[in-house]
């Protein structure tokens, strides 16, 4: 124990003394070989229950702890967009600047069109049925494309905290009712047309500023999951959350190529399989929090309504065809998630 904490004495001291310790390389050799760092970060706000990053976040620190890898690994979180927004956050994990990221598959899309697939409006009828075709193989395709064109490694496969549903100033009930109004979508322009085919007039922007959105009126709602707009208060300035759930979006765990490669096999290995873990947890936490979620955003002052869903669905039909015929590569993707049943 004395050796220990003489070490971490001597770690905290490395500043001011630098030049005495260029004589013990072994000792600083072993005291920084002992913890490799990590970054991880989410866009989402810093909450333990609604935000699918944190919660992410601390279920892998269990199981890396739980993998006995406590010792070895730091994982710093930054919540709350601390890093830059998701755009350029993802750069910086395809840089290796940043080693890893929570976020939608969305914000992938940006770099590999393909990723896009999973976009397409109402494509997925579950959160069970994506994680049944994804066990069956379907994200392969997505991740070898992700590797090979943004050295970008999907490591695990979780889900946003809900459906993605429409969240407006005003009722909207059918597409005529969504007509004209502004509502902001993801910077990615497969989710954007989903939205301008339902009827909206669809507004790419940066998470971190949809709430001034809201507030100055440059939007008239947004499209989320019921957590998500909890944790992140936007039931502040709207009042009305439609149940269109026109996409069932998969939150992937982005980790850097250039992290991947430094580490060391059986650390690494030790850490996927705590990844693993987490985003399992993760996905559980996910089902049951959306419920709770919709009756808080009630008890907030929302009005909860359950749309004619098929209604926007025939209007999004032709999206899934457009894109297959734009990109074939997509087509044995989409088989493979349409033919998984729930």
């Amino acid at each position: 124990m004395t050796g220990h904490l003489t070490r971490r004495s001597l770690l905290r001291a490395s500043a001011p003394v630098a030049a005495s310790l260029v004589f013990a390389p072994a000792l600083i050799g072993r005291a920084s070989a002992a913890t490799m760092k990590m970054k991880l970060s989410s866009s989402q706000a810093n909450d333990p229950k609604y935000a699918n990053g944190r919660v992410f976040y601390e279920n892998l620190i269990k199981h890396v702890k739980g993998n006995g890898l406590g010792e070895q690994l730091e994982i710093a979180f930054f919540p709350d967009n601390q890093l830059g927004q998701e755009i350029d956050v993802i750069n910086s994990v395809k840089l290796g600047v940043i080693d890893m990221m929570v976020s939608g598959s969305s914000i992938s899309a940006n770099l590999v069109p393909l990723v896009g697939t999973f976009d397409l409006g109402y494509l997925f009828s579950s959160f069970e049925q994506q994680t049944k075709a994804f066990d069956a193989g379907a994200a392969k395709p997505i991740e070898a494309a992700l590797l090979k064109g943004a050295n970008l490694r999907v490591i695990a496969w979780a889900y946003n905290f809900g459906a993605r549903s429409v969240l407006a100033k005003k009722a909207v009930k059918t597409p005529e009712d969504l007509a004209g109004l502004k509502i902001r979508t993801l910077p990615n322009p497969v989710i954007t047309e989903c939205l301008r085919l339902m009827g909206a007039a669809a507004t790419p922007l940066a998470f971190g500023e949809i709430y001034t959105g809201l507030q100055a009126g440059v939007l008239d709602g947004l499209e989320h999951d019921p957590p998500t707009i909890v944790a992140s208060k936007f039931f502040e300035t709207a009042k009305f959350y439609s149940l269109t759930q026109h996409n069932f979006s998969p939150l992937a765990v982005y980790f850097s190529e250039a992290t991947y490669g430094r580490m060391e096999p059986k650390l690494r290995d030790g850490f996927l399989d705590a990844a693993q873990k987490a985003a399992a947890d993760t996905r559980t936490h996910g089902l049951a929090v959306e419920k709770e979620a919709l009756k808080v955003l009630a008890d907030k002052g929302v009005t909860v309504i359950d749309c004619d869903r098929e209604a926007f669905r025939k209007r999004v039909a032709p999206q899934t065809e457009n894109f297959v015929k734009a990109r074939p590569e997509a087509k044995p993707i989409v088989d493979a998630i349409k033919s998984t049943q729930s």
